[in-house]
């Protein structure tokens, strides 16, 4: 099916286009973009008058749990929450069971995502064997398989040598790698971030300080390898600062960071919920505030959502013992919103964070985050103006561990098409039949 998108606004910041007009779909590719233009045969009109089109999302930071941990969730009803909240391409981390550390195990992923897959799904390798700190994984194999990155996420790279070497390995490959930035040593033990806050719920607090002292070792490393470096969901202000820093000394380092550490701090964790235990935690206001002036600023490179699936099996207990992580995909357009809602970014930037620029960080084959003639037709429309309140019930992801249920927000995704193909419709009025809908 061939698509005309009439008369949205139109924003891609590759381009620079912020504008109305029209959107041509052909065989799966944006072929023509203009006012007024003549439709295609064999094509259907989509009317987006007071919405936005943008490039389709990308997430660098998901959990997809497949294989192993499917009662979490799975490939199909993680990128059916990721096309519904405007993502269509993720890519899934490397902690699964049995973990990505082998062409066995990313081909599976690959062929899942293209069996089931309502989105792209790009695998992320891990660094080490078994995420076990000790023994490099086999990268090459990996990224002939389809990785795009590597990381242990969730868990750091403690060997300072073993990172050296990863970095170089990683490096032969042109993949980035990815750190999940805590020293382990510092945050032992901690549920939340050491601030008044973990002293009045009594809870053992972690140091922001486990997570800049890691990206400080780091960048040392990347100063002495030339390594592609990216650091996983930053949320302290030190890191921020050290992150600056590297970029004015022209280190090859890129960073994202997630929407719950943009709109949450850590007195949230003072009501028990166990839905605001994640890794790393929430941090203080100071925080925020940094990483507000450094999502403006240009040295955060992407919004990503480390959509963190648990049951009720790991959430529903004391707070010490609950699972790290919260879902995210279907929240974080309405809450990057809301910060241009606030003035903290602006419009173009917001779209930015979740397209160009997480897609020119990662190795992936071709060019997404765009919506220049001749890319792949992977668009998001967008209903700006949209209030509603998010329902955890409402939720296409498997798992519903969402601090933000009950919250109002504004914007919400109208659509989704991948490779032309819708892949999500929040009116039902979209999908053809055998296109299905999100």
């Amino acid at each position: 099916m061939n698509y005309v998108l009439r008369d949205g606004r139109i924003i891609d910041p590759t381009s620079k286009r912020d504008e109305e007009a029209d959107l041509v779909i052909e065989n799966g590719r944006v072929t023509r973009i203009g006012r007024g233009l003549r439709a295609p045969a064999a094509s259907r009109e989509i009317h987006c008058k007071g919405l936005l089109v943008t490039p389709g999302f990308v997430d660098l930071h998901t959990h997809l749990r497949e294989p192993g941990q499917e009662y979490k969730e799975d490939i199909a009803s993680g990128t059916r929450a990721a096309a519904a909240g405007g993502f269509s391409t993720v890519c899934c981390m490397a902690n699964t069971t049995p973990v990505n550390d082998c062409r066995a195990v990313t081909d599976l992923i690959v062929r899942r995502a293209r069996e089931v897959g309502a989105t792209r799904v790009f695998p992320v390798g891990a660094i080490t064997k078994g995420l076990g700190g000790a023994e490099l994984a086999e990268m090459a194999e990996m990224r002939e398989a389809g990785i795009v990155a590597v990381s242990d996420d969730g868990l750091p790279v403690m060997n300072a040598e073993l990172m050296r070497r990863a970095l170089e390995y990683a490096r032969t490959f042109g993949l980035p790698v990815v750190q999940h930035c805590e020293d382990k040593h510092l945050a032992a033990g901690g549920v939340m971030n050491e601030s008044a806050s973990s002293t009045r719920a009594g809870l053992k607090g972690q140091p922001s300080a486990a997570e800049s002292v890691m990206v400080a070792r780091d960048l040392e490393l990347v100063a002495l390898t030339g390594a592609r470096y990216h650091v996983a969901h930053v949320s302290a202000a030190a890191s921020v600062r050290l992150l600056r820093e590297a970029r004015k000394r022209g280190l090859p380092v890129t960073c994202e960071v997630t929407p719950h550490h943009l709109t949450l701090t850590d007195v949230v964790c003072c009501g028990y919920d166990t839905a605001t235990k994640v890794a790393p935690p929430l941090r203080t206001q100071a925080d925020i505030d940094a990483l507000k002036e450094a999502l403006a600023d240009g040295t955060i490179d992407a919004v990503a959502t480390d959509h963190a699936p648990h049951s009720l099996v790991e959430k529903d207990v004391e707070f010490d013992l609950a699972a790290f992580g919260m879902v995210g995909l279907e929240t974080a357009l309405p809450l990057l919103l809301g910060l241009v809602e606030d003035k903290v970014i602006t419009l173009e930037r917001a779209v930015y964070l979740l397209t160009a620029g997480p897609a020119q960080i990662f190795a992936f084959p071709e060019a997404f985050g765009t919506l220049i003639e001749g890319v792949v037709a992977d668009v998001t429309i967008i209903d700006p103006a949209a209030r509603w309140t998010v329902q955890r019930e409402a939720l296409l992801s498997k798992s519903k561990n969402t601090p933000f249920h009950g919250r109002a927000v504004l914007g919400r995704v109208k659509a989704t098409l991948v490779g032309g193909r819708i892949a999500y419709d929040g009116s039902g009025e979209l999908a053809q039949p055998g296109e299905g809908k999100g």
